[in-house]
């Protein structure tokens, strides 16, 4: 199994950190509130562990379970702290009317996170696309995007520990795009299905 450390406290890090640690991995939970973090790990169980903010994360895997506009400020104060790692951005960047991206280019938060990264480090967008309900509950489809074949490799082999599919989309420039998908889930939550108990995925067709 693998070793995950979750940087952040919100929901998004308590779903992931459950599921991880119901697939048998090793979790770490680092967030500026040292109290909320000790909450979780004690909520999630399983020998979760702590960490001081910005410290070096133990977990091979680092999950930034941030809002978008954190993940740069926080894989830059991290620094060197993430060499080696997998930095995992599962951020969506929406506008203020939640039809859009914020940043307005064809560019991602994993992309801008990853010219932050310390050599060394490989990042994958993954998890942006299913709503957190979905991802508590069912096992949708997870697409990832990064350019190190390890470093999604890895990524991967987590995903099926969680009892999910992941599905490769290419390299890191595909994360602007699966940002985009984001925005579509929205749109269809809103309209097309009307709630937000559903994930995209793929149906393949067999002979």
């Amino acid at each position: 199994m693998s070793s995950i450390s979750i940087i952040g406290t919100g929901n998004m890090a308590r779903t992931i950190g459950a599921r991880a640690i119901a697939g048998g991995n090793t979790v770490e939970v680092m967030g500026r509130d040292e109290s909320k973090a000790a909450d979780l790990a004690k909520a999630l169980g399983g020998g979760t562990t702590t960490r001081e903010w910005g410290t070096a994360p133990a977990g091979d895997i680092v999950i930034v379970a941030l809002l978008h506009d954190g993940v740069v400020p926080a894989v830059t104060q991290y620094g060197d702290a993430l060499a080696g790692k997998v930095i995992v951005d599962i951020s969506n960047p929406f506008n203020p009317t939640f039809d859009g991206l914020a940043h307005g280019e064809e560019t991602s938060v994993a992309q801008e996170a990853a010219k932050a990264a310390p050599a060394g480090a490989s990042v994958v967008k993954a998890f942006n696309t299913v709503f957190r309900q979905v991802l508590e509950k069912g096992r949708p489809d997870v697409f990832i995007a990064g350019d190190h074949a390890q470093a999604k490799a890895s990524v991967e082999a987590f995903i099926k520990s969680l009892g999910m599919r992941p599905l490769d989309v290419g390299g890191l420039k595909m994360a602007h795009w699966l940002e985009g998908a984001g925005v579509v889930t929205v749109g269809l939550a809103n309209h097309g299905v009307g709630n937000l108990d559903f994930a995209l995925g793929i149906t393949e067709l067999r002979a």
